[in-house]
């Protein structure tokens, strides 16, 4: 116990915001550990801490909500504020429907601070393992001991390229579409878009509105698409609603309403998306992408599909189809990974593809070790954040 108060003391005095201790039992067998300031990492805390337990936050950054300030600034949420806020907290009078990237920032900020949360910034967590009927947190500041730790660093982490063919020899500029920056930078640009999932299209809604070149989708399987709005109704409203549905039921739903709102895009060049939409996020945990003016670009031709990406051959990218093309700019909209392997590879808790087999609530195998964030969702990533927070510390409650 005096370890690990000694080690918090001294993170605590290289923290570089100040944030109110949360007042509450010390020790490994009260506090918890929660790995990374994000939503998520910031309502388990405060779940914790509205049911008496001490909870210190661990992230790397030195300022809340860092990977949101790092984005284009034009990013914004695609599910609605009334779906988007954590407990207790609403958004301020007048927020956008759909609110920016520096509104999620401040919300964040705030959020903790009301809170009380403890956050120790600069602190990385390099692995944990199991000591006895604790876990012990390998940092750069020191080792900390805690029976319960919560991975609450994201399902987004690292933006993720694949390996394409001679792509060290591509003489364009290839970026993912986490750095896509703003429309205007690519103005008199021919631009191919990599991926056709929710940031492929958040790429495109952006791209819609600028004087580009030329715009190719490189698409190699299409995607469950929903409208932002229809007429002045924000569809993300009813996304609550969807997630109560049975999986069948809310596919069949989005497909409807695909078709109706958009057509048949097929004919427009976009591929079928090879299940439902409700089905995919579930099961592949591939979101729904939302539409906010790509597909009206696509209609009118400024927007035109190809085929995947098979290789770069310097100043051209060949597609599988035999075709080839040369953008000045290549933005791989192609995904995230979580990079846990080395924190946590060989626990067992991890798939294929580094992503948790559980999430929330659900237990993962290995006691105390809890994770959450790690799923899409119909409704929003923060209201399940919230709903998930409160299942792993009543499960955390009962069992201290």
């Amino acid at each position: 116990m005096a370890q690990l108060k000694g080690n918090l003391d001294r993170m605590a005095a290289t923290t570089s915001e100040t944030m109110p201790i949360v007042p509450g039992p010390k020790g490994p067998d009260k506090t918890v550990i929660v790995i990374g300031a994000g939503a998520a990492g910031l309502a388990a805390a405060d779940a914790l801490g509205r049911r008496g337990m001490a909870a210190v936050v661990l992230d790397k950054e030195q300022r809340i909500a860092e990977p949101w300030r790092r984005r284009h600034e034009k990013l914004t949420l695609n599910t609605h504020r009334a779906l988007s806020a954590l407990p207790g907290l609403a958004f301020p009078p007048r927020t956008a429907a759909f609110p920016n990237k520096d509104v999620i920032v401040g919300y964040l900020e705030d959020f903790a601070r009301t809170r009380g949360i403890r956050v120790e910034f600069g602190t990385a967590v390099e692995r944990i393992e199991r000591s006895g009927s604790h876990w012990l947190v390998h940092t750069g500041q020191g080792v900390l001991s805690a029976r319960h730790v919560i991975v609450a660093t994201g399902r987004d982490r690292l933006p993720w390229t694949p390996d394409w063919p001679g792509k060290a020899t591509f003489t364009g500029k290839l970026i993912h579409a986490a750095d896509f920056g703003t429309a205007e930078d690519y103005a008199g640009k021919k631009v191919l878009v990599a991926g056709a999932g929710n940031s492929g299209f958040d790429v495109l809604n952006h791209l819609a509105c600028a004087d580009t070149e030329a715009v190719w989708l490189s698409a190699r399987q299409g995607p469950s698409l929903m409208p932002k709005r229809i007429g002045k109704v924000a569809v993300a409203r009813f996304g609550g609603f969807m997630a109560m549905l049975p999986t069948w039921i809310a596919d069949a739903v989005i497909a409807a309403t695909q078709r109706l709102v958009f057509g048949d895009l097929i004919r427009f060049g976009l591929p079928p998306a090879p299940k439902g939409g409700a089905s995919r996020l579930g099961v592949e945990q591939i979101a729904i992408a939302v539409d906010d003016g790509a597909v009206a670009a696509l209609k009118a031709g400024r927007i035109s599909v190809v085929a995947p990406v098979a290789a770069f051959e310097g100043q051209a990218v060949r597609l599988t189809d035999g075709t080839v093309i040369s953008p000045d700019v290549v933005i791989a909209a192609t995904g995230y990974r979580t990079g846990l392997e080395t924190m946590l590879g060989d626990l067992g808790v991890l798939d294929a593809k580094g992503v948790p087999k559980a999430n929330g609530g659900t237990p993962s195998g290995q006691p105390g070790l809890w994770f959450i964030g790690m799923r899409p969702s119909l409704a929003s990533y923060f209201h399940s954040a919230g709903l998930q927070a409160e299942a792993i510390a009543r499960r955390i409650v009962r069992g201290s």
